[in-house]
């Protein structure tokens, strides 16, 4: 029988569903020190980083047809993919349990059910989501985002209509680490993207699609948070959807934004679970996942995720780089060796630069010239140590 793919349109409404996020929102809250003009300059900054990086990423696991985790074996070697495998569900239990933690926190500023009633309410959400499919989602989607795309306008409507600037913190905050931030959640959706593109009818729309809305969408929603600092002098958009009388809407907003958003991240957890045992379900994986991060959600103090965004970036950026060197201009495939030693090196190298360069302050962030200069590394690697892994893609 033949496999169902996902049309452009249902790749663009998932990407929709991702950006649309309270965690998005509250990231766009500490550009505030910024002011209004630089502060959207480093957001449109980052996004266009992240979602060119966002694009290429995808579009290997959509033209070799395999998940993100999948894709790392042809750079890394079936074993040394693992590795990857590993940190990258690390990374989406931390996500989902964030993630529930920031929609319960805020939707419990409305309705006061406790924030761990709402963690267990929006785990509940996520589960059935999940059980429903992501080849089943498309009505249910489209219905929801619909929703979500018409409440995010009127909460707009309601931060900048009604508000008027106010004076700011005083925080300091450089224009790269703004940038930084900004390109934070684009990268965070790097080892993830292609779990979507490779199920995609159009490989190369659909990718281009997905980061173009998502790259939109999350702009809108970084600039909604800064917006809310800027202009209403309030930096928690629950407190205010509930001064402008958003109640029911807020809570709407709230809830269907973590269970769109967090979905992605639970149900790529179980496509990487996949990669390392052909014996687990992604499905219950998934749900696995799920349960474990609305209990950390629950029992974890999570307001701060700077040092986590911090985290995925040092891992996954110098990861993508090496993938994008080894795809598009080595044409390399290693998924026959057990381990690819010197892509794995030229990791380890790449994360070690970015570490460093975050005590560097650079106009464009520190993310981007770490993948270039991983990239480079790789492709020099390549060139000498090619014949050792002589397989090239055909």
């Amino acid at each position: 029988m033949e496999e169902k793919r996902t049309s452009v349109f249902e790749n663009g409404l998932i990407w929709f569903g991702a950006a649309v996020s309270i965690a998005e929102i509250v990231t766009g809250t500490y550009f505030e020190p910024l002011g209004f003009g630089k502060g959207l300059l480093a957001i449109l900054i980052g996004h266009v980083i992240g979602c060119a990086m966002l694009f290429f990423a995808g579009l290997i696991g959509g033209k070799a047809r395999k998940s993100a985790m999948e894709a790392t074996k042809m750079s890394f070697g079936s074993k040394g993919a693992l590795l990857f495998s590993v940190l990258n569900i690390v990374q989406l239990v931390g996500w989902t349990a964030i993630m529930i933690f920031d929609g319960a926190v805020a939707v419990n500023e409305i309705i006061n059910l406790g924030s761990w009633g709402w963690s267990i309410v929006i785990g509940g959400l996520i589960i059935l989501w999940i059980l429903i499919g992501i080849k089943n989602l498309g009505k249910v989607n489209t219905v929801a985002m619909a929703a979500l795309f018409i409440l995010t306008i009127v909460l707009c409507f309601v931060i900048f209509g009604k508000g008027s600037m106010q004076m700011l913190s005083g925080e300091d905050m450089s224009f790269g680490a703004a940038v930084e931030l900004s390109v934070a959640m684009p990268l965070s959706w790097l080892p993830l993207i292609s779990d979507y593109t490779r199920e995609a009818k159009k490989p190369v729309k659909s990718t281009a699609v997905s980061a173009i809305i998502y790259g939109i969408v999350s702009c809108w929603m970084y600039v909604i948070g800064m917006g809310a600092a800027i202009f209403t002098g309030e930096s928690d958009v629950a407190k205010i959807m509930v001064k402008a009388g958003l109640g029911v809407v807020g809570l709407l907003i709230i809830v269907f934004s973590t269970v769109t958003t967090t979905f992605l991240d639970a149900y790529s957890a179980g496509v990487s679970s996949e990669s390392l045992s052909k014996k687990l379900s992604g499905k219950w994986a998934a749900i696995f996942v799920t349960v474990i991060g609305t209990l950390g959600a629950i029992f974890l103090p999570l307001y701060d995720i700077t040092d986590f965004l911090y985290f995925i970036g040092s891992v996954f950026a110098p990861m993508i780089a090496i993938q994008i060197a080894d795809f598009f201009i080595l044409k390399n495939n290693h998924e026959n060796h057990a381990f690819h030693f010197v892509n794995l090196i030229v990791w380890a190298v790449g994360f070690v630069i970015y570490r460093l360069l975050m005590q560097v302050d650079l106009a464009v962030g520190n993310t981007l010239p770490d993948m270039v200069i991983t990239a480079i590394l790789c492709i020099a690697a390549g060139k000498l140590f090619g014949k050792s892994y002589a397989e090239k893609r055909s």
